[in-house]
């Protein structure tokens, strides 16, 4: 089971807290397997954190966990243990720009 936190836009589309818990395939987990599992619990979600078409992520989205942006890392790059192991969330996070 994965924790995973999302930011408050997020929270209120899929009417939920700020953290939830859902259940990623593989062995090892990794990212783009916790985004299907969180898409699959709340599918109101799909299309905001990915693109539909290319599963991209999307420009003002960004990942993070145990203090590491994992942005930039491929989708099937495997979790940190401590994600894997419920001691530390996986964090979904609204970027900003501008100045």
């Amino acid at each position: 089971m994965i924790r995973v936190t999302l930011p408050a836009h997020l929270r209120t589309l899929a009417r939920t807290g700020r953290e939830v818990v859902v259940e990623a395939a593989g062995d090892p987990p990794t990212i783009r397997t916790v985004l299907d599992a969180l898409e699959g619990a709340y599918p109101v979600l799909r299309g905001t954190i990915r693109d539909h078409t290319t599963r991209q992520r999307r420009a003002f989205v960004r990942f993070y966990a145990c203090g590491e942006d994992l942005s930039q890392l491929p989708p099937d790059t495997p979790l940190p243990d401590e994600v894997v192991t419920g001691r530390e969330p996986f964090a979904v996070v609204g970027a900003m720009a501008g100045g």
